[in-house]
């Protein structure tokens, strides 16, 4: 934290934006660059590169140091979005040497190198086999749903959310995350905002109160998840007047807070734990509807189908939520391969085995589209406001906790 405030202070926002499309928070790879450096000097000197954690994990398979485009965007802060390269410019502004940044960058479908025979030995995987470079989690996951075209968006709902679209490489989008995307790599770029909790938050309930739900769905050889929704569905939009700020583990876009805090606001003696659940995930896809907001805010154009893939997905009840919240169609994609998938695919235009990206469309099969209830639309955009509002009246006093 210290070391985001030091770059507000001293880095003016609009140079830092101009140059990697990205703004600063402790979210990024840089900051956190700067934090060992000023917490770890014994370590900073023993520094060779700077990689992502599957760049390492193929390092030790090919004996090649490398990273994708979008891991090196997803850094922040010291990589050019237009010039797709490491800004010698930011680098030395926020003393970070460039020496100590992979100088291959390369495409998601790239082969970055073949398994070595050391390597084979340890894995198992045949000397030779080509290993490409891959991707970031979430624009993997969003190839994954198909997406390939200006406008096509996808939320990837699990522990925490990543909403993200794809666009020309012109218009990043302030206060959300953009960096090139895994396929058409230099050419389009994948922008997202995430939630820090969002299934986290059903997780948080069922451990600190699903203790009776959790012998039941044994019982019934169940999810206690299951349970939780049955009994959410029960309650009527908006929880009877609770509003929850998801805000758990602070919060990344578009609010950018790390100090921002849980709330429960409207919580009376007559609300039950399934209106609790329930307003848990109002909550998360309130959050939603911000960064999709703040999206359309930055001119970027939308379908009205969003694509949506995650463990959260698998939850009818919380899709429906999303799309009457939301106000967009929600899709969930019939199988729940994810990210896999879309590494599968990468893997598969990097050795020539798929021709063309636009393959993935014949891949993948969607469910019926979940239609937002319009009826709902007044009370939840009456809520929104509050949810809005809500956060706004409490930023500060949240930072006294």
């Amino acid at each position: 934290i210290a070391e985001t405030e030091w770059v507000k202070k001293n880095v003016p926002q609009k140079e830092i934006f101009s140059i990697t499309g990205n703004y600063v928070d402790s979210y990024y790879g840089f900051t956190k660059m700067m934090w060992l450096r000023n917490n770890k000097p014994e370590i900073w000197k023993k520094i060779y590169k700077f990689i992502s954690p599957k760049d390492y994990v193929i390092y030790h398979l090919t004996e090649e140091t490398s990273i994708d485009y979008s891991s090196a965007g997803n850094i922040g802060g010291i990589f050019d979005l237009k010039q797709l390269t490491w800004s010698e410019h930011m680098c030395k502004i926020l003393n970070i040497p460039i020496e100590y940044l992979p100088e291959k960058i390369v495409k998601s479908s790239d082969v970055v190198g073949h398994v070595t025979k050391s390597a084979s030995k340890l894995c198992g995987l045949l000397e030779g086999t080509p290993i490409i470079a891959g991707g970031i989690d979430a624009p993997v996951a969003q190839l994954s749903a198909g997406a390939l075209q200006e406008g096509e968006h996808v939320a990837m709902v699990g522990t925490s959310t990543c909403w993200g679209t794809v666009h020309r490489r012109d218009n990043p989008a302030f206060g959300l995350v953009n960096f090139p995307y895994v396929v058409h790599d230099t050419e389009r770029i994948y922008t997202f905002g995430g939630s820090a909790t969002t299934g986290a938050l059903a997780r948080w309930f069922k451990e600190r109160f699903g203790e009776f739900e959790a012998v039941v769905a044994e019982r019934l050889d169940a999810s206690p998840y299951q349970l939780f929704d049955k009994e959410a569905q029960r309650i009527p939009a908006g929880s009877d007047g609770i509003i929850v700020l998801p805000y758990f583990m602070g919060e990344r876009s578009p609010i950018w807070d790390p100090f921002a805090k849980g709330v429960f606001f409207g919580v009376s003696l007559y609300h039950t734990g399934a209106h609790i659940y329930r307003a848990l995930m109002e909550g998360g896809a309130y959050a939603l509807r911000h960064n999709m907001e703040e999206g359309m805010k930055a001119g970027l154009s939308l379908n009205d189908v969003c694509w949506i893939v995650g463990g959260v997905s698998k939850s009818d009840l919380w899709v429906k939520i999303f799309a009457d919240v939301t106000g967009f169609k929600m899709r969930q994609v019939a199988s729940l391969v994810e990210a896999p998938f879309g590494d599968a695919f990468l893997a598969g235009l990097g050795t020539g085995v798929i021709d063309k990206p636009e393959r993935i469309k014949e891949w993948v099969k969607y469910k019926s589209p979940v239609e937002p209830d319009v009826s709902l639309k007044d009370i939840y955009d009456r809520y929104y406001q509050i949810f809005r509002k809500l956060y706004e009246n409490t930023a500060e006093l949240m930072k006294m906790l």
